[in-house]
């Protein structure tokens, strides 16, 4: 029993080495103060990580759809800047710009760019002939798109699907921020 155990922490330490050998020389060493890129070396303090149920200040004011590009995450806003609903979302390829934006078509179920079935399809803004618009996949996936392909949805779980079908109807306001 005592050789194989023997054995078994030789091959570890061997496969160790290895890994270790193999290593790029700047990892798991520290960086000098001049080894930071400048953009990371500015003195403004890191951003706290938005609190999900705080509607973004700088999305305006009144009945709208609030999507933050940075955060993954839609509020569903109402009279008086109440939240009614926040969710995340798995961004498409093609992106929105800032700013706000009208829901300007709406369908109940047809297959989405990637080929996926989905419904509750919210449309907002248009990118180099590809409509972009909130929507949920049928069968309730909200997987990575393929980066390699020019998609629009931006796809949400089924329950989320159906408040934002419910709460964004044509001529809604949908701002979006960074």
């Amino acid at each position: 029993m005592a050789g194989l155990t023997a054995a078994a922490l030789a091959v570890v330490a061997f496969l160790a080495y290895q890994a270790s050998a193999s290593a790029p020389d700047h990892l798991g060493k520290p960086s000098s103060p001049s080894a930071v890129p400048s953009a990371q070396a500015s003195d403004s303090p890191k951003q706290k990580p938005r609190d999900p149920l705080t509607v973004p200040a700088k999305s305006g004011a009144g009945v709208r759809v609030v999507y933050s590009l940075s955060d993954r995450r839609v509020w569903l806003v109402g009279p008086k800047n109440q939240l009614r609903r926040t969710f995340e979302v798995m961004p498409s390829t093609v992106g929105p710009p800032p700013g706000v934006h009208t829901v300007t078509s709406r369908s109940g179920t047809v297959p989405g760019s990637d080929g996926v079935p989905i419904e509750h399809v919210v449309r907002f803004a248009d990118v180099d002939d590809v409509s972009i618009g909130f929507s949920a996949a049928r069968d309730g996936s909200m997987a990575s798109p393929d980066p390699r392909k020019k998609t629009g949805g931006v796809r949400m779980k089924r329950a989320d699907g159906d408040a934002m079908w419910t709460f964004a109807t044509i001529g809604s306001k949908v701002v979006v921020v960074r």
